[in-house]
């Protein structure tokens, strides 16, 4: 699993009928030390309602299509979980409800 932040959105209006009605997420890759983007972007279905500015995990390769979602769907990213929180080393770094 990858740590990233839900940077945009990214539409298609014509596409593989099998993606049909998937939502695709602009995601930055961040550092969990200082929650700072690395400028690595990568496009990922959404599994699970993350919106723009949410912290998530995302699975690549063929472990992106092993969710409800993207079941039999031609995935390379997919957004698994948002994060409530990150703790670093005993120091809390992140807290969804404080950003």
């Amino acid at each position: 699993m990858i740590l990233a932040r839900v940077t945009g959105t990214v539409v298609s209006t014509r596409k593989e009928q099998r993606i049909e009605g998937i939502k695709f997420l602009l995601l930055e890759k961040i550092d969990a030390a200082t929650m700072e983007g690395k400028k690595d972007y990568v496009v990922a279905m959404d599994s699970v309602g993350a919106g723009i500015g949410e912290v998530v995990f995302y699975a690549s390769g063929s472990s992106s299509r092993m969710t409800t979602v993207t079941d039999g769907k031609p995935s390379d990213a997919a957004i698994i979980a948002i994060v409530d929180s990150i703790d670093v080393k005993g120091e809390l770094v992140y807290q969804k409800d404080r950003v």
